[in-house]
């Protein structure tokens, strides 16, 4: 770590729980994005801005007027850019020692397992159920971390499984892979800031994994009400019976 890194991360750095060590442990992360809306927007710009090394993110998507009222990953002057190029472009202003991979390209198949085994998190960002079940078992079968989040109307959810440890639940445990209602926010409406939230408290959550610090969201599900502010947390219990990862 050289002078430049010293002074620029040094607010983490002078945390205990962080140190040199873990900052270091940072620098050297790479961490894999599914989704540049919402979600990922806050989360690769945090990640960036902490530091992390390597920053891979999937989305197939362009932006769209829409888009502008939460993803503050991208500006209007961005309207018609795919996303992955409007993200990188972001963080590359935010803190240009971050290696960015973008492609624009729905993750799926042998390329997502290819890509979740090398990386050290996974975020998922997405916004349907059949990404967010292969992400899941691509993250079961290489025993990978991955931290989920959900935001929709006024509501947000998060939650980090980790494969093969600490008696680790799935997001298949959770939800069941029949008969779910396809919500997002195009068909559903979300306030802005609630992604902001979920998206934040996904790159803590992804910090802490790295560095190997604190308690995280394995076997708890977080459950915000961003008209309440009421902040909920309810254990999860893997299900023997799974058919990710109860076999």
């Amino acid at each position: 770590m050289n002078d430049y890194q010293l002074l620029r991360y040094s607010r983490q750095i002078m945390l205990s729980l962080c140190d040199i060590e873990g900052q270091q442990k940072l620098l050297d992360a790479s961490v894999l994005i599914i989704g540049a809306g919402g979600l990922g927007s806050p989360a690769s710009m945090y990640l960036a801005a902490a530091g992390v090394g390597t920053i891979i993110i999937y989305d197939d998507d362009a932006v769209d007027l829409s888009n502008l009222q939460r993803q503050i990953a991208h500006h209007t002057t961005d309207i018609g850019t795919d996303k992955v190029i409007s993200t990188r472009n972001t963080i590359h202003q935010l803190n240009p020692d971050t290696h960015v991979i973008a492609v624009k390209q729905r993750l799926e198949g042998d390329r997502l397992y290819g890509e979740v085994e090398k990386a050290d998190v996974i975020l998922d960002c997405s916004d349907n159920f059949p990404t967010r079940f292969a992400i899941n078992k691509a993250c079961v079968k290489h025993k990978k971390p991955l931290v989920s989040g959900a935001a929709i109307r006024f509501e947000g959810q998060i939650s980090v499984f980790t494969p093969g440890k600490n008696d680790s639940p799935c997001y298949n445990c959770l939800y069941g892979d029949e008969g779910e209602e396809q919500l997002n926010c195009a068909t559903n409406g979300v306030i802005a800031p609630i992604t902001g939230v979920v998206g934040s408290i996904q790159a803590l959550e992804a910090l802490k994994l790295i560095m190997a610090i604190g308690e995280t969201l394995t076997g708890r599900l977080l459950l915000i009400d961003g008209l309440t502010m009421e902040i909920n947390s309810m254990k999860l219990r893997k299900n023997p019976n799974c058919p990710t990862c109860g076999r």
